[in-house]
């Protein structure tokens, strides 16, 4: 295995799921906390994500930008901007789904992240923000 790959998120590490629907497109987010990449000792605080997007309309459409606000306790706000999603624009009929996970790197061991997906119905080009929940990201240290 590479070992700069961060492996899917193993279900017993899942710290918290959250979810929320905007025009019939429902997107739930999974994070875990992952310590085998961490090291706190160098504020270095490692979590995955996973998201499971999922279309419940009766319109195609495709995911084709993203939006993220990733707060760090005691640093700067940080905007992420980009094309859909891990170098995907995927195209979600009525009932499809899809998922993706990624990391994110703290320095305090104490976030959160919220954002919004542009996506355009394919019948008529309109486009549309879908929520992304808010969802945190601790360290389960912090919680003792």
């Amino acid at each position: 295995m590479n070992k700069h790959c961060i492996n899917p998120l193993p279900i017993k590490k899942i710290l918290i799921m959250v979810t929320d629907i905007t025009e019939d497109v429902k997107v739930s987010v999974e994070t875990a906390y992952r310590a085998d990449y961490s090291d706190p000792a160098q504020s270095h605080f490692v979590f995955t994500y996973r998201i499971t997007i999922e279309n419940q309309g009766n319109k195609t459409v495709q995911l084709k930008l993203r939006h993220w606000e990733i707060f760090d306790t005691t640093y700067p706000l940080k905007e992420v901007d980009g094309e859909g999603v891990t170098g995907k624009q995927p195209i979600l009929e009525p009932g499809q789904s899809h998922q993706y996970v990624s990391g994110c790197n703290l320095k305090s061991g104490v976030g959160k992240m919220v954002g919004y997906y542009t996506m355009e119905r394919i019948s008529d080009g309109y486009q549309f923000n879908v929520n992304i929940p808010e969802f945190v990201l601790i360290n389960p240290i912090k919680f003792n």
